[in-house]
Formats: structure tokens, C-alpha cells, sequence
């Protein structure tokens, strides 16, 4: 099957992207005057609700596909951010996130992951890889949007990008597809034969492991894959949401900082496909141990940079955004050879909605730790 199908996932998650908004906080905090603990339990709100809502998203990725899910959530994100745009309380900051947590739940990797998985066997690995990217050239929309709060301020720039969604994802979630076999092919772009039997044709649907959701519950694998996404998205959420006020804070001008907030998701890019093409060659396992390697040791330069040792900071972009990058492009090829792809939206489902709980936990130490 051409790669090229996975593309409209990929333009989706780079929107989808847009919607980190540690390039808003100091905006927000400067207009309002609340604290960044208050700013980021909305980020918590929302990584709570991704959470509870991963495990049902991965359900009906399974049943209906992406295409009804992805077009539902965009109207409901654009009304999200229109009600952030006129937020005057923390109630509705909160409901706002709430809105924007229920509509990304439904373009979230394990959505989009469900379909490539649907589609993909053998190149799996780089199937996925391409189709995340998307989240790594978000980053290229970070310019943008600093200069949109600059020009204009942080409510125009947030119906600006509700108006974007509006009229780019809409479009884009028509072209999404859900089995093969419903467009008379098997995964990979293969085409059944005329002459095949339908024994033939079944046999070769079902040549892989095949789990179910109670007996991947059993597994150890389901666990220690969800574990450790748990922990990636702890420090990597952490860095994310907070990663301009921290520079600012040691003396990085905003112009600087909003480059490196920039700089990680495309970075990532690197990750993304390179291991995703490595698992396709090489033990997944061993691939994906080596990109939590490279994001602990990129979190452990980060906290050492100063004026003095700026140098840091390139060290810290390419070790913490190729492993960022890399466990992303690695983990959902990992978890259909442990478990097929049949449930695969379910059981991954759960994997995000465990693994999200890290996402909640940093952001709100991070925030803590910088008030205090």
C-alpha cells in the first residue's frame, strides 16, 4: 500500500498539534493574572478527560472508523476555543479545555493509529511514523501563532485558529478510511486474487496475532507498554507545556524560547521516522528502550542549562526531540505485533488512557515547582 495514503493523518495531527498551548500561557497569565498553577491544571482538566475518554475513543475507532470521529471533533474543538476566546472566569477557562479535551480525544493518535494499523503490516513502522509527523511540523506553526498573540492578542489569535480547523480538517477527514477490505484490499495494498477462494482470502486476513481487549488485559506487555507511555508523556508533557516560561526564567529572551519550543516537534520528525523505519528492521523492543534512553538524558540537560552553558540547549533539542519522536513512531507498531490489529483501537485505547495520566502529572508538578 503507497505511504501516501497515511498523509491526510498526517496534516491532521499537525493541527491537532496546535492546540499545545504553552505559547499562550504568558499571555494569559499577564491579561488575567492568574497563577501558572491555576493556568496548568487546565491542562490537567484536559489530560484528565483524554484519559477517561482514550479507552471509548479506542472502542469506536474500532466499530465506526475515523472518518465519523475525526469530523464530529472538529466541531466541537472550534467550539472550545471559541469559548477560551471569551473566558473571563476560570469556570470557563475550565469547560473551554473540557470542550477541547472531548473533540482532540477524537483525533488523537489512537484514532488515527487504528486506521494506518488497519492498513499497514510490514512497513508498519514507517506507515506510522509518517502519519505522526503531522505533530512534529506543528511545530512550524508556533511562529505563527507568537506572532498572531504579538499583532493581534491571545483571544484573536485563538478564533484565528478555530477558523483554520474549521476549514482545513473538515476537508481533510473525508479522505480518511477505515479497513482495507471495505475498498477490496488486505493490509499492505494487497489485492485479492479472482481466482482465490474465500478460505484462501480469510487465511490470509488472519496470518498475525489476533488479542482481544480481556486477554491483552492478562498480558504483562499491555502493562509495561503502558506504563511506560505513562512516564514518556510525564516528562515530555512537563517540558512541553512549560518549556518558554522555563527558559525565560534563567534569562532566554521569548524570541529564543518560542525557537526551541519550535525546534522540539520538528526534531521529532527524525525520531518519528527513523524508528519507525528501524522497528520495521530491527527487535521493536530494543528500539524503543533506546529512544526512553535518549528523552531522560535529554531531560537531564535541560536542567542544567544557564547563560553560562548555553550550548546545552542544542544537546538537549536533538537527544530529548529524537526520543520524543521516537517513542511516538515506535510504540503503536509495538503494540499491533503484540496484539493485531482486529482490536487494536480498544486495546491501545487503554494503553493512551493509562499512559495520559503521566500527561496530567507533569504539567501540574511543573507548574507547582515554578510558582514556588
Amino acid at each position: 500500500m503507497d505511504c501516501c495514503r497515511v498523509f491526510p493523518y498526517c496534516h491532521i495531527r499537525r493541527w491537532s498539534g496546535v492546540l499545545r498551548f504553552h505559547r499562550f500561557f504568558e499571555p494569559i497569565a499577564n491579561e488575567t493574572g492568574w497563577s501558572y498553577t491555576q493556568i496548568s491544571l487546565a491542562a490537567s482538566i484536559r489530560g484528565l478527560e483524554m484519559s477517561l475518554l482514550s479507552p471509548l475513543v479506542g472502542i469506536l475507532a474500532d466499530r465506526w472508523g475515523p472518518k465519523r470521529l475525526v469530523f464530529s471533533g472538529v466541531f466541537v474543538m472550534v467550539a472550545g476555543l471559541l469559548l477560551l476566546g471569551t473566558a473571563q472566569s476560570l469556570t470557563m477557562f475550565y469547560l473551554a479545555f473540557a470542550l477541547l479535551a472531548l473533540g482532540a480525544s477524537t483525533c488523537s493518535v489512537t484514532v488515527l493509529m487504528t486506521a494506518v494499523t488497519n492498513w499497514f503490516r510490514s512497513k508498519m513502522g514507517l506507515a506510522s511514523g509518517i502519519a505522526i509527523c503531522g505533530f512534529g511540523f506543528s511545530g512550524l506553526l508556533i511562529p505563527v501563532v507568537v506572532n498572531l498573540i504579538t499583532v493581534y492578542d491571545w483571544r484573536m489569535a485563538v478564533n484565528i485558529l478555530a477558523l483554520g480547523m474549521l476549514f482545513l480538517l473538515l476537508p481533510l477527514s473525508l479522505f480518511l478510511r477505515h479497513h482495507p477490505e471495505q475498498y477490496g484490499y488486505f493490509p499492505d495494498g494487497r489485492k485479492p486474487s479472482a481466482a482465490a477462494s474465500l478460505d484462501e482470502l480469510g487465511a490470509k486476513q488472519v496470518n498475525e496475532a489476533e488479542i482481544r481487549v480481556k486477554p491483552a488485559l492478562k498480558s504483562g506487555a499491555l502493562w509495561r507498554l503502558a506504563l511506560s507511555r505513562m512516564y514518556q508523556m510525564m516528562v515530555v508533557g512537563a517540558v512541553s507545556t512549560h518549556i518558554m516560561p522555563y527558559l525565560s526564567s534563567i534569562g532566554i529572551s521569548r524570541s529564543r524560547s518560542s525557537l526551541v519550543a519550535m525546534l522540539i516537534p520538528l526534531i521529532s520528525v527524525f525520531g518519528r521516522l527513523g524508528f519507525g523505519l528501524l522497528g520495521d528492521k530491527f527487535n521493536k523492543r530494543l528500539v524503543a528502550s533506546a529512544s526512553f534512553v535518549l528523552i531522560g538524558a535529554g531531560a537531564l540537560c535541560l536542567a542544567y542549562i544557564s547563560l553560562t552553558n548555553i550550548w546545552l540547549i542544542v544537546l538537549f533539542l536533538v537527544l530529548m526531540g529524537t526520543g520524543y519522536g521516537g517513542t511516538n513512531g515506535i510504540l503503536p507498531p509495538l503494540g499491533r505485533e503484540y496484539f493485531g490489529r482486529t482490536h487494536f483501537g480498544s486495546i491501545y485505547g487503554l494503553m493512551e488512557g493509562i499512559g495520559t495520566i503521566g500527561g496530567i502529572i507533569g504539567p501540574a508538578i511543573a507548574g507547582w515547582a515554578y510558582d514556588n
